[in-house]
């Protein structure tokens, strides 16, 4: 996957004003450029900051601000207010503002100096209400935004605000997210459903359908040399089935698995795609339903939805930018079994065929078997347990009058004995803060049975993103109960009702 964050950029704002001259004001800056250093310096942080001279009224406080707000490199802005930046003068900023905000509350020394602090030194470290009078104007004025307090030496604080930025991040994928989707949804099925067009509202993903049968033609277009050379990455990369190998009896499906590869890849390049869908329903000129082509794209960092379900394709996606760099991976996950013994409930994700291989450092084998829907060749597979650590499930809904994130913090786990006739890619889990609540709350969420489960970012990854895109997220984690998780849902209903206004 390429690095999502190499020309990408955060600006550092700081607030300060004329009041106190411009020696004081050449020590703001000063010290502000240190903090930026400091954030440079810290691997926590996977995106550039770059500092910006020190704003002292409302002009230049607009103009900084609508510059980057216009600026595609720019995935957010970091404030902080070093000295007391009167908050009236950056209400005509604020207003103007489209990136992502994190409030950095610090101070440019972590230790007083006790015995010989002044009123110059009190004059100059003012943070402690200045960024209380910043807080002030952006609560007034409804302005979403995350807000970390700490010093830049501790390494909390860095980890916090590289969180946050990998959530920008992911919102800027979002907003300039394109997906295509290969047919329409499967039949029947509700949760699959969605307003595209508000999803673009909301989020700026694009979503639009081709004809199945235009992926068909490039699927016979690809060249075979370019299926060789897929086929001998294959070879040195997977534990390949003697049947699948060169010379082996289903070989043949290998090489179209690859040519599927190719073609959906230089299809999604042609279109500026990250994402796409299809549906075993609507499979026209295919021989196979694509399994081995889409964890191999999966694996890339594209984002895929199975049943043409884009929602969660696009969230797939947004969490591979977000993760990108991070150990684990992002996959397409569906609950799909239980084990029930008390004291041992566990959950069996798996899909037909469509698991990210990202999830696993073991070396997946690459078999041939038999589909009993689709009505097509027998597909080629990856096969994998994932590896065991925290992770996180997380859904999209569409209510109709809004958009439902619910996430639900989990722990990776081997599966209890072996599962040789299992002939797909899985992943078990035990769910917090245990399967019957975890069950129950999902359940109340109306979440959907597609998920995106991470095991490279958590939960406050997931908060961070939906307080920028101002959307609900429902969460289940270790302190859960039924009763307070369905309490809060009736809240969400009435504030997200209220807050799109009349």
């Amino acid at each position: 996957m390429k690095n999502p964050f190499e020309p990408k950029e955060l600006w550092f704002l700081t607030g300060s004003q004329g009041l106190y001259g411009e020696e004081t004001l050449a020590h703001v800056a000063q010290q502000s450029q240190a903090v930026v250093a400091a954030l440079n310096e810290s691997p926590n942080l996977p995106i550039n900051v770059v500092w910006k001279p020190v704003l002292t009224d409302s002009e230049s406080i607009h103009h900084t601000i609508v510059e980057a707000s216009s600026n595609p490199k720019v995935v957010g802005v970091i404030a902080w207010m070093h000295t007391f930046s009167p908050a009236k003068m950056w209400i005509r900023g604020l207003e103007a503002l489209r990136k992502p905000l994190m409030h950095l509350h610090t101070q440019a020394e972590a230790e007083l100096p006790w015995s010989t602090i002044d009123m110059d030194f009190m004059n100059l470290n003012q943070a402690a209400h200045g960024d209380r009078e910043f807080g002030y104007i952006l609560t007034r004025m409804g302005i979403p935004r995350v807000s970390v307090v700490g010093h830049v030496n501790q390494d909390f604080t860095t980890r916090r605000i590289g969180t946050w930025a990998r959530a920008a991040a992911g919102w800027n994928e979002a907003q300039n997210m394109r997906m295509v989707r290969f047919g329409d949804n499967m039949r029947n099925v509700a949760v699959t459903e969605g307003d595209k067009t508000e999803a673009e509202i909301r989020f700026g993903i694009s979503i639009n359908t081709w004809s199945v049968n235009d992926l068909a033609e490039a699927v016979e277009a690809v060249p075979t040399a370019t299926v060789d050379s897929l086929i001998d990455e294959y070879m040195t990369t997977y534990e390949v089935s003697a049947d699948l190998a060169p010379g082996g009896a289903s070989h043949n499906s290998l090489r179209y698995a690859a040519r599927q590869e190719s073609a959906i890849r230089e299809f999604l390049d042609a279109e500026r795609a990250t994402a796409f869908t299809d549906t075993f329903e609507d499979l026209g000129a295919l021989r196979q339903l694509p399994g081995f082509a889409v964890q191999r794209l999966m694996s890339e960092g594209y984002g895929f939805g199975a049943e043409g379900d884009w929602k969660t394709g696009a969230l797939i996606r947004i969490a591979k930018v977000m993760g990108h760099g991070l150990p684990g991976g992002a996959s397409l996950m569906e609950d799909y079994c239980y084990n029930m013994v008390g004291g041992n409930e566990k959950i069996l994700g798996a899909h037909m065929l469509e698991v990210c291989p990202s999830l696993t450092t073991s070396k997946p084998s690459v078999e041939i078997h038999p589909l009993g829907i689709g009505d097509r060749e027998d597909p080629v597979r990856m096969k994998f347990s994932a590896d065991s650590g925290p992770g996180v499930v997380v859904a999209m809904a569409d209510l109709r009058d809004r958009f439902r994130l619910t996430a639900n913090v989990i722990d990776v786990v081997q599966p209890d004995e072996e599962m040789p006739n299992l002939p797909v890619a899985h992943a078990v889990w035990t769910p917090q803060p245990d399967f019957s609540t975890s069950a129950r709350c999902w359940l109340a969420a109306g979440a959907a049975h597609h998920t995106v489960l991470s095991t490279q970012i958590d939960l406050e990854t997931w908060q961070d993103f939906a307080t920028i895109a101002q959307v609900e997220l429902a969460e289940i984690t270790a302190e859960t109960t039924v009763h307070r998780f369905e309490e809060s849902l009736r809240w969400d209903s009435v504030y997200y009702r209220m807050a799109q206004g009349l």
